[in-house]
C-alpha cells in the first residue's frame, strides 16, 4: 500500500493554477525526488501533502490517511523541513529541540532521553547548548532535520534540503537522511535543484512543470525514455520540461504566485 496517493490534486490560488491534477503514489521506504522549474508547483505540492494548504480539488492521503478530513492524525505521521531557515537562532540546539519536543507531544518523560538521541544521531551533542547563530550553515540544517526527527515520523518531507550549503556539508546531510531511512525505516519525499542529490539518492523521481506532472519514474528509466540510455539527469530534466534547469519561471510568473499564495493560501 503506497505510503503518499495523490488522485488529481489540484490547488488553484484564483485563476493561477498552481498544482493541476497531480496524481502519484510513493511506497514506504522510497527517497522520492520531486523535480521542476522554480514555480513548478513543488511546494505548493508538499504544502497540501502536509495539510498546509487545503487542496481545490482532487484527493491526496498520508499514510491512508485523507488530507482534508484527518489533517491532525496526517501531521503526527510525518515531519517536515521547509526552504527557509526555521531554527531560532537566539537560542541553543537543544532549546529548539525541546520546544519541538513539546510541540509534537513527546511524553515529557522521553523528551531529555530522545533530544539527546537525535543530537548524538545528527553528530550536534557538542553543541547543544551553543546558541544557534554560532552554527554552520550545515549545522543550522542538521538540527533543523533533527526538529523534524524528534517525532520520529513515518514520512520526512524536505523542501531544498540542502540549498545554499557547500558540497561538503551537502553530502554531510544527506548521509544522515539515508542513515534516517534505513534505521528508522522512513519515507523521504524531497524537492531539490541538484541533479546529482536526485540521480544519487533517489529511488525514484517525478518532474513537475507549470503545475503538471511531465514524467515519474526511476532515474535510469527517465534517462531511457529520453531515447539515450547514458543522458545525464539535466538533459533528463530539460527533455520532460522543455526548458534548462536554472531556467525556472518568469520574474513576472513568481512575483504572481507568491501573491496568490498570500491571499488565497
Amino acid at each position: 500500500m503506497a505510503i503518499i496517493k495523490t488522485e488529481k490534486l489540484t490547488k488553484a490560488f484564483g485563476r493561477l493554477v498552481a498544482v493541476n491534477e497531480l496524481s502519484l503514489e510513493v511506497e514506504p521506504g522510497e527517497v522520492f525526488g520531486l523535480l521542476g522549474p522554480n514555480g513548478a508547483g513543488k511546494t505548493t505540492a508538499i504544502r497540501m501533502l502536509i495539510t498546509l494548504l487545503r487542496p481545490t480539488a482532487g484527493k491526496a492521503w498520508v499514510g491512508g490517511l485523507d488530507v482534508r478530513k484527518s489533517p491532525l492524525a496526517v501531521r503526527r505521521l510525518i515531519g517536515y523541513v521547509p526552504q527557509a531557515v526555521s531554527a531560532d537562532s537566539d537560542l541553543s540546539g537543544y532549546e529548539n529541540l525541546l520546544i519541538f519536543a513539546k510541540l509534537y507531544d513527546v511524553p515529557r518523560s522521553q523528551r531529555e532521553k530522545r533530544i539527546a538521541e537525535i543530537l548524538e544521531f545528527m553528530g550536534l551533542t557538542g553543541f547543544a547548548h551553543s546558541l544557534v547563530r554560532t552554527y554552520s550553515g550545515g549545522m543550522i540544517r542538521r538540527l533543523e532535520i533533527a526538529e523534524a526527527f524528534i517525532s520520529l515520523p513515518q514520512v520526512l518531507f524536505l523542501d531544498e534540503p540542502t540549498l545554499g550549503l557547500d558540497p561538503v556539508a551537502r553530502r554531510g546531510v544527506w548521509e544522515l537522511i539515508q542513515k534516517a531511512r534505513t534505521e528508522f525505516g522512513m519515507t523521504i519525499f524531497f524537492t531539490t535543484h541538484y541533479m546529482e542529490e536526485a540521480d544519487g539518492e533517489c529511488s525514484r523521481l517525478a518532474i513537475m512543470d507549470s503545475g503538471r506532472l511531465t514524467a515519474i519514474g526511476t532515474p535510469q528509466e527517465l534517462k531511457e525514455g529520453t531515447g539515450n540510455p547514458k543522458a545525464t539527469l539535466d538533459e533528463v530534466f530539460s527533455f520532460y520540461t522543455g526548458s534548462a534547469l536554472d531556467a525556472g519561471a518568469s520574474y513576472r510568473e513568481t512575483r504572481q504566485l507568491r501573491r496568490a499564495v498570500r491571499r488565497y493560501g
